[in-house]
């Protein structure tokens, strides 16, 4: 054994000679704790007097404790400014702390602008309170606050606690005011920016400002595009800047600056006075020879802002744009970008381009470029965000991609479909009747169903067509299934939750235009059994149109459920589906006739048993067209019955064609009132009639009842 006298971990040896070393950790006897005073709440360079623990106390110190240690707790600290005034403890610790409170107070009124900002704060205090304050007193209130900080602006800004001073200056000021700020805190813009508060006082400047002010701070991030876009506070407030408020010359000079550092320093092109271009293509094919340096220090950059978990920005969505379609699709570069994007552990940035016009547009060229396997990963990484997805101006058109480009239709049904409508019939009803009647959901459902139809694709979505086009054309390319095929797989896979959405909760969906339009494509171009689905939007026409009928037994449920709702036939849209159905397809332009679906729908006889009571009503009422298509439809086999009740109600149908219906009335009532609140008098709107020749008087009656007429006539 060592004696104990060896210290602790050191070297020693066994009887047979071996040396070991001892594991046991070294044992130190412990000090009672201090007894200390509670910590005050005192600022930095508050002043602390020398006092002894005796005089508090404490316990006196032992006299092993070394001669520094005992200076240390007596030695007296000076403010900063060189006073010799010291902190002198209380008597008791609530004396003490309301010593430091007041010397705090009178450090900070030695400060700059310590009056000014202590009376500023008081104006804003009331000032923030909007609804309590009389306009006459707010008015005063601002007239203060200019005279105390104007001239100021700067100073006020830069101070953390005094910035929002100027925000509710920026509120309640006239315009000249703003471009007066404006002008007052020139040259400190970036570097408000950089600061967690100061910074939505450059947005309420831009958001409350004209076209002036925009252009007094916008060129002031112009260079440091790179330094502020790595900022965790700026790069919010340079994307805002970059995004809503930048003209489109702005934006260009702001993206050109990741390009480069050379476009940092020359902001113009190589023509003077020429408008600057964002467009990577035009900049390397006018300097081929600076492909390689521009193209490395913009992935460097845009890798930057990946690593950092930075990925929501919309000028990093169009520099990741620009660089992709500028590198040859399937080499090297390209598959490097695509692991560099599918790198991202969370998925943020694909969730973030998403929602965005060129990260949008980015990845449906992912998707059409991209391996089965890299198909499969993007879509992965949108589960649960394809309902958001589907409402939202820029990423509905990813689901549009992936149903044109991924050939394993089997995936995208249940990754997208069963996401979009629900995956149990409770859901299916409420997520299709919001889905039928947003603007771009609507568009996720009914393009497997018709296409590229101008009724979908209207003017407000030309570009998503614009850019289908072009995915066809790379899809010639890289998909190996026919699109028809493709088609009628993804269609198979909508059918039974279309089906039964609409047999469960007809009323809710044809309750709009939009839902009646959906509803129509949904019963021509679905595949299955339709026949409950087709009883379902008959039973809907059912009861009186007219609304003066009493409720039977039979009908007492019924009326319950059309309860507060206009009946289907007064709705325009309501009509037009029934005359689609009863058709039983699309009227073609170019054949100039009626393309039935097979299997025949044969809606005329379903819906005919519903109808039949009030055929009169409906005949001669704003669906009177509906009941013309029944005299139509050739698989109709109840026109004899319809016939002989048209006949004997004759007298009822001339007089519906004569006479002004109340849309026409309606329309008539309202030009006169146009035209009295135009000031314009009878003699006047004859002298016009005059000049601009015979005018083409409206057309009075019911045209379907007159239609019906001929027909009983022939």
């Amino acid at each position: 054994m060592a004696p104990r006298s060896e210290a602790p971990g050191t070297k020693r040896k066994l009887a047979n000679g071996s040396k070991v070393y001892s594991s046991k950790k070294p044992k130190f006897e412990k000090r009672l704790p201090r007894r200390e005073e509670p910590e005050e709440a005192v600022s930095d360079d508050s002043e602390v007097s020398d006092f002894s623990d005796l005089d508090d106390g404490g316990a006196p110190l032992s006299k092993g404790e070394s001669q520094a240690e005992s200076d240390l707790a007596v030695r007296p600290k000076y403010n900063g400014d060189q006073s010799g005034k010291v902190f002198e403890k209380g008597q008791n610790s609530r004396e003490s702390h309301i010593k430091q409170r007041q010397l705090a107070q009178d450090r900070k009124s030695q400060k700059p602008l310590a009056d000014e900002l202590h009376r500023t704060k008081k104006l804003w205090e009331r000032l923030r309170l909007k609804s309590k304050v009389p306009k006459d007193e707010r008015q005063k209130l601002v007239e203060e606050l200019f005279e105390i900080t104007t001239g100021r602006m700067k100073e006020f800004a830069l101070k953390h606690d005094a910035v929002r001073v100027v925000q509710t200056a920026i509120k309640y000021a006239t315009p000249e005011r703003r471009k007066m700020i404006a002008r007052e805190l020139r040259g400190a813009y970036p570097l408000l920016a950089e600061s967690k508060y100061a910074k939505f006082l450059i947005g309420k400047l831009l958001v409350k400002g004209d076209e002036e002010v925009r252009d007094m701070i916008v060129p002031e991030f112009f260079g440091k595009v790179r330094k502020l876009i790595n900022h965790p506070e700026a790069s919010w407030i340079l994307d805002d800047i970059y995004r809503g408020i930048a003209t489109k010359e702005q934006k260009a000079i702001l993206l050109r600056e990741w390009y480069g550092a050379e476009f940092q320093i020359f902001r113009q092109t190589q023509e003077s006075g020429s408008t600057p271009s964002a467009e990577l293509s035009e900049i390397l094919e006018e300097q081929p020879s600076k492909r390689g340096p521009i193209m490395r220090y913009l992935l460097d950059m845009t890798n930057q802002l990946i690593q950092k978990k930075m990925t929501g920005f919309t000028i990093l969505h169009d520099a990741m744009y620009q660089y992709y379609i500028n590198v040859k699709p399937g080499g090297e570069e390209a598959r490097e970008y695509m692991e560099m994007i599918k790198e991202d552990e969370n998925g943020d940035l694909l969730k973030n381009m998403a929602f965005t016009k060129s990260g949008a547009r980015l990845v449906c060229l992912l998707l059409a470029y991209g391996t089965a396997k890299d198909r499969k990963q993007i879509l992965k990484t949108y589960k649960d965000t394809f309902q958001l997805m589907s409402s939202d101006s820029n990423g509905h058109m990813i689901i549009l991609a992936a149903y044109d480009l991924i050939d394993d239709t089997v995936l995208t049904s249940k990754s997208i479909v069963s996401e979009l409508l629900g995956k149990t019939e409770q859901d299916e009803v409420p997520n299709l009747v919001i889905a039928a009647n947003d603007l771009n959901a609507r568009l996720t459902i009914r393009y497997p169903l018709e296409g590229t139809s101008k009724v979908l694709f209207d003017a407000g979505h030309a570009d998503d067509l614009k850019l289908l086009k072009e995915l066809w054309e790379i899809r010639k390319i890289t998909s190996k299934k026919d699109p028809e095929t493709r088609r009628k797989e993804l269609v198979a896979a909508l059918s039974p939750s279309l089906l039964s959405a609409i047999a469960l909760s007809p009323l809710d969906l044809i309750s709009t235009s939009y839902g009646t339009q959906l509803v129509t494509e949904a019963l021509l171009s679905c595949v299955g059994d339709k026949s409950e689905a087709l009883q379902a939007i008959a039973s809907t026409a059912k009861g009186n149109p007219n609304g003066d009928e009493e409720p039977t037994d039979s009908s007492e449920d019924l009326v319950n459920e059309f309860a507060g709702r206009e009946h289907i036939s007064k709705a325009p849209h309501g009509g037009r589906m029934f005359k689609t159905l009863i058709a039983g397809g699309h009227f073609d332009k170019a054949t100039k006739r009626i393309i039935p679906v097979d299997p025949p729908l044969r809606f005329a006889d379903i819906l005919y048993p519903f109808i039949k009571d009030h055929v009169v009503a409906w005949a001669t009422g704003p669906s009177s067209f509906v009941v013309l298509s029944l005299m139509e439809a050739d698989d109709f086999s109840h026109k004899k019955d319809l016939t002989k009740i048209l006949k004997e109600k004759k007298n009822v149908l001339e007089k519906a064609a004569t006479e002004e219906t109340p849309e026409q009335k309606a329309a008539k009532e309202a030009a006169k009132e146009a035209a009295e609140a135009n000031g314009e008098d009878k003699k006047a709107v004859k002298k016009k009639s005059k000049k601009a020749g015979a005018v083409k008087e409206a057309p009075v009656g019911n045209m379907g009842s007159k239609l019906l007429l001929e027909k009983l006539k022939a």
